[in-house]
C-alpha cells in the first residue's frame, strides 16, 4: 500500500492526504485511472460523497507529473495486489476467530482472539498453556529479557505477549505490570477450563474473569483501594474462628497441629518421663559403683 501511494504520488500527490485508508486509495485508483478521469467518473460506489467532492476539486489543481500507459498498467497491478491481500487477510481473522471461539472460548474472552492465538502458538498446544503457572503465562513471549535480567541482576520483565491484550492496554503506566499478572491470572484459569472441561460451548469463567479485573482496573486508575473477593471482615473472621472452635469441640473438625504444639508435646512429654521415673537413693548409687569398679 506505501507503495501504491509513493507511485501514484507522482500522478497525484494531493489525494494522499484526502483518503487515508489503503483499501479505499487502491480502489479508487483501479476505478478512476488517471486523474483527468475524476470529474468524468462515478466514484460514489468507492467513497463518501462529500471525499469525492474533494478529490475532483483537487484533480483540478493537482501539482503531479503526467503517467504513462505502462505506469498506470503498473501501478494498477499493485492495487489489485493490495486488494487481494487485503481481502485475505480479513478471511483469516475470520478463520482465527471462528476457531478460537470454539477451541478456547473463554481465554478469547479474556484476551481477545490474536493475543490468545499468540499465546497458544507460544506454548505449543492449548494443553501445554494450561499446564503452565500464571506467572508464566504473564512473561510468555519475553523469555530473551527474562534471562538477560536474572544474568544482569536487574527488574525482571513484568509482561511479555499479554502486553497487546485489551485489558493491559487500558491500564496507565504505573498499572500495567499489577493489570498484567491479574490478567494473567484469570488468563491461565480460563485456559484450563477450555482445555480440559468437558462440553465447553460459549464462554463461562472468561466472562465473570474479565469482570473482576476490569473492576480492579477501575478501582486502581481512580486510586481507590479495592477489595478482594477472597478477604473478609474482622467480623466475618471472627465468625469463622468461632465455628471451627465448636465444631473441634464437637469432634467433626480434627485438629492439624502445627511446629509449635508438636515441640510442645514432645517437651510435656519429657518432663512426665522424668517425673515418673523413681528417684535413686545413695545406698542404691554406692552399690551401682562399686558393681562397675569391680568389672573393671
Amino acid at each position: 500500500a506505501m507503495r501504491v501511494k509513493e507511485w501514484y504520488g507522482w500522478h497525484f500527490p494531493e489525494l494522499v492526504k484526502i483518503v487515508t485508508d489503503n483499501l479505499q486509495y487502491a480502489r479508487l485508483i483501479l476505478l478512476m485511472g488517471c486523474r483527468e478521469n475524476a470529474a468524468t467518473t462515478d466514484l460514489v460506489s468507492v467513497l463518501p460523497e462529500d471525499v469525492v467532492d474533494k478529490v475532483k476539486d483537487a484533480a483540478i489543481h493537482s501539482m503531479g507529473v503526467g503517467l504513462t500507459e505502462d505506469d498506470l498498467t503498473n501501478i494498477k497491478s499493485l492495487c489489485e495486489e493490495v486488494i487481494a491481500t487485503s481481502e485475505y487477510r480479513g478471511q483469516l481473522f475470520d478463520y482465527l476467530k471462528n476457531r478460537m471461539n470454539a477451541i478456547a472460548p473463554n481465554l478469547t474472552t479474556m484476551v481477545g482472539e490474536l493475543v490468545g492465538a499468540r499465546l497458544i502458538s507460544h506454548a505449543g498446544s492449548l494443553l501445554n498453556l494450561a499446564k503452565a503457572p500464571a506467572s508464566t503465562v504473564q512473561i510468555l513471549g519475553a523469555e530473551k529479557a527474562l534471562f538477560v535480567a536474572l544474568k544482569t541482576k536487574a527488574k525482571t520483565p513484568k509482561y511479555g505477549l499479554l502486553y497487546h491484550a485489551s485489558l493491559v492496554g487500558q491500564a496507565g503506566v504505573a498499572n500495567k505490570g499489577k493489570i498484567a499478572r491479574i490478567t494473567a491470572c484469570q488468563a491461565a484459569l480460563a485456559t484450563r477450563v477450555d482445555a480440559l472441561a468437558e462440553n465447553v460451548t460459549g464462554p463461562t469463567i472468561g466472562i465473570a474473569g474479565r469482570e473482576n479485573v476490569e473492576y480492579k482496573l477501575r478501582k486502581l486508575e481512580s486510586g481507590e483501594i479495592y477489595k478482594s473477593t477472597s478477604q473478609k471482615s474482622g467480623a466475618e473472621l471472627s465468625k469463622v474462628t468461632a465455628d471451627v472452635a465448636v465444631k473441634k469441640e464437637s469432634g467433626l473438625v480434627i485438629p492439624v497441629e502445627g511446629k509449635k504444639e508438636k515441640k510442645e508435646k514432645k517437651r510435656k512429654a519429657a518432663e512426665e518421663e522424668v517425673e515418673e521415673a523413681p528417684k535413686e537413693t545413695k545406698a542404691q548409687k554406692k552399690a551401682r559403683k562399686a558393681a562397675a569398679a569391680a568389672e573393671e
